[in-house]
C-alpha cells in the first residue's frame, strides 16, 4: 500500500495532525494508499514558505527557471510508465487514456519551458514628448493550484508550469481523490533543482484547510479546475484578498449534428467525446442535438457502437470506472431522475455485470437516454459520467444553436456538418469558450482555454494563458530637461 507525505519547503515530512487518509482504487473498490491529511498549521507553513522563496525566485531569469521545467520534462519522460500505471490505479483510467494524458503532460511542460525567451512587456509613447510608458509583465506572488481528479497530471502541468515560468511560486492542493499523481509529479520538480519552497504540496480535506488556503493574504494569485460550485465558494473566500481568479468550472457540452453531417465521423466521435474518461470530463457532451432527417439513422449506427464499448478492469477494456461510489450513485439519480421526467432509456442505465476484484470498483454502464425536449433535468445539470440525453430537432440551424446555448454552463461544444456557411455561423453564435466542428477535442496546448457563464472566467493555455500568470506593471519615465515645463501644478510651499 502506498503512503505519501506532505512536501513542504523542500522536506518531506508527515502531517503535524498524525491523520492519514485512506484512497480506494475506483477499479476494485479496495485500499489504493493513505495519504496525509494537512492540518492548518500545515497549510500555513506551506503558504509561508511559497510567501518567503517567491522574491529570489522572481528574481531568477525566465531561462533560469525553464532549464528547471526542461529537466522536469526528462524526467517524466524516462519514467512516464510510472506515472500512467498511477493514472490506471488511482482514476481508474484506461491504459490508452494514460497514455494520452501523460502525452499530454510532456507536451504542456513543453510548451510552457519554450516560452522563456517570449514573454514580453511594450514602451509605448507617453503623454508628452521625452516621456515613456514601460510595461513590465511581473508574477503575481503566490499561486494556489487546486487541481481536479478527473485529470489529475494534466492539470497539474497546467497550472504548475506556467505559474512557475513567470516567476510565481506554487502551494499545490490536488483532489483527495487523486494525491499521489499529484506525489509523483511534485518529486520530479524536486529532481529537477526547484528551489526550496517554490513549490509545495499540501493533501486533505477542502473543509479543513481549503477557507484558510483561498482567504490567505499571502496568495495572490488562485486558479482552480472544478465544480461551479466550488468556484463560486472560493471567490466568495478570496473576496477578502482580492486575489487574482482562474476558474475552469463545469460544464454541459452540446453535440450537435446538422442533416448533411458525416454520420460515421459524428458517431466515432460523439464516443470519445462522451465516454473519454467515463464521461467525467468538463468538455465531455452532456447534451445531444440531432436533426430530424438523419435522426434514426445516426441514433442506430451510434447505439452500435455504443454495445460494443466494453467495461471493467482499465488495463483490459476501453471504460474504466467512476472516480468513488458518491459520483457513481449520483449519476444514477440523474438517470432515475430521467426516466421519472419521461425520458427513454436507449442503452445502459445500470452497473454492469462483472467477476472478481473489478466486481467492487464503481463501474456504470454506458447510458443513452432519448428525450422530446431539453426540460428534463438530465438535459440541465451537469451530470459528469457515462450518461447522454438526446433530442430530435425539427426546426432550423439557428434553433439548434438556440438549443445548444440554453445552458448556465459555457465550456465546450461540438458541430458536425459539411456546410462550411453553417460552420462560419456557428462559430459566431455559439456561446461557448470552444467549439469543435468536424473534429474530437480536447483542447491543445496552444490554445485558449476558458468558458462562458457558469464555466469559469480567465483561462489557461497558450500566450494568452501564460499572461494570466503574470500582471502589467507601468513604469513612466520623463527623460527630457524639464520634467514639469508645460505641467499645470499648483505651487506648493510658495507664495501667491
Amino acid at each position: 500500500m502506498r503512503k505519501m507525505r506532505l512536501f513542504i519547503n523542500g522536506e518531506w515530512k508527515e502531517p503535524s495532525s498524525a491523520i492519514y487518509i485512506k484512497k480506494l482504487n475506483p477499479s476494485t473498490g479496495e485500499i489504493y494508499g493513505e495519504f496525509p491529511a494537512a492540518s492548518r498549521d500545515d497549510a500555513m507553513e506551506a503558504i509561508d514558505a511559497a510567501y518567503s522563496s517567491q522574491k529570489k525566485w522572481e528574481r531568477t531569469t525566465s531561462v533560469d527557471r525553464s532549464r528547471i521545467l526542461f529537466r522536469a520534462l526528462e524526467l517524466i519522460e524516462r519514467s512516464r510508465n510510472e506515472l500512467e500505471e498511477i493514472l490506471i490505479d488511482e482514476v481508474g483510467k484506461p491504459a490508452v487514456e494514460a497514455r494520452q494524458e501523460v502525452d499530454g503532460v510532456i507536451d504542456q511542460i513543453r510548451y510552457y519551458a519554450e516560452f522563456a525567451r517570449k514573454i514580453t512587456g511594450d514602451v509605448v509613447e507617453g503623454s508628452k514628448p521625452e516621456r515613456l510608458i514601460h510595461q513590465y509583465l511581473v508574477p503575481y506572488g503566490v499561486v494556489l493550484a487546486i487541481t481536479p481528479w478527473n485529470f489529475p497530471a494534466g492539470m497539474t502541468a497546467r497550472k504548475v508550469a506556467p505559474a512557475l515560468l513567470t516567476g510565481n511560486t506554487v502551494v499545490l492542493k490536488p483532489s483527495s481523490d487523486t494525491p499521489f499523481t499529484a506525489e509523483w509529479i511534485v518529486k520530479k520538480f524536486e529532481l529537477a533543482g526547484t528551489p526550496k519552497g517554490v513549490l509545495n504540496l499540501v493533501t486533505g480535506k477542502g473543509s479543513e484547510i481549503g477557507n484558510l488556503l483561498t482567504s490567505s493574504k499571502k496568495v495572490s494569485l488562485i486558479t482552480l479546475t472544478g465544480e461551479s460550485g466550488t468556484g463560486q465558494e472560493v471567490m466568495k473566500s478570496a473576496s477578502s484578498t482580492m486575489a487574482k481568479l482562474i476558474l475552469e468550472l463545469g460544464g454541459k457540452a452540446p453535440f450537435m449534428v446538422w442533416e448533411d453531417a458525416d454520420i460515421e465521423l459524428a458517431a466515432r466521435t460523439l464516443m470519445w467525446a462522451k465516454f473519454w474518461n467515463s464521461g467525467q470530463s468538463c468538455i465531455a457532451a452532456e447534451r445531444l442535438f440531432v436533426h430530424e432527417k438523419i435522426y434514426d439513422t445516426f441514433m442506430s449506427r451510434f447505439l452500435e457502437l455504443v454495445s460494443k464499448l466494453t467495461v471493467g478492469d482499465p488495463r483490459r477494456n476501453q471504460m474504466g470506472p467512476m472516480i468513488n461510489e458518491a459520483q457513481r450513485t449520483k449519476v444514477e439519480e440523474i438517470v432515475q431522475n430521467g426516466l421519472n421526467e419521461g425520458l427513454k432509456l436507449a442503452y445502459g442505465g445500470k452497473r454492469p455485470l462483472l467477476n472478481g476484484p473489478f466486481s467492487g470498483g464503481f463501474h456504470y454502464m454506458p447510458t443513452v437516454m432519448e428525450g422530446k425536449d431539453q426540460s428534463s433535468s438530465v438535459f440541465r445539470e451537469e451530470i459528469f459520467g457515462p450518461v447522454l440525453p438526446a433530442v430530435k430537432v425539427s426546426g432550423s440551424f439557428d434553433e439548434m444553436i438556440d438549443m445548444a446555448n440554453d445552458s448556465q454552463y459555457g465550456l465546450a461544444s461540438y458541430l458536425f456538418t459539411s456546410n462550411l456557411s453553417l460552420a462560419m455561423k456557428a462559430s459566431e453564435y455559439v456561446k461557448f469558450g470552444e467549439l469543435y466542428v468536424n473534429m474530437p477535442g480536447p483542447e491543445a496546448s496552444q490554445g485558449y482555454h476558458t468558458g462562458f457563464r457558469m464555466s469559469g472566467q480567465a483561462g489557461e493555455g497558450s500566450k494568452h494563458g501564460i499572461k494570466e500568470y503574470a500582471k502589467v506593471k507601468n513604469i513612466y519615465i520623463d527623460y527630457s530637461a524639464n520634467p514639469l515645463e508645460g505641467e499645470v501644478i499648483p505651487p506648493y510651499g510658495e507664495s501667491n
